[in-house]
């Protein structure tokens, strides 16, 4: 399964790192990609929508929804 998500309060490349390091590291996530200029998250792998919006709060950056 693949989800597009919208994220607020990336702005740069150490960003980026945190969060595709906090999000792959979740259960059942098998691949994130991470696209500064969109805002967008891509995420692989069996995770809910939830746990996305939980973990991207736990790293301080707001889920903006389905992207």
């Amino acid at each position: 399964m693949e989800m597009k998500i919208k994220v607020n309060g990336m702005s740069c490349g150490h960003c980026k790192d945190r969060v595709e390091k906090g999000l792959a590291g979740l259960d059942g996530v098998t691949t994130v990609r991470v696209d500064l200029p969109s805002g967008t998250v891509t995420v692989e792998g069996d995770v809910s929508e939830e746990l996305l919006r939980n973990a991207l709060d736990e790293l301080g950056y707001d889920y903006g929804g389905k992207a």
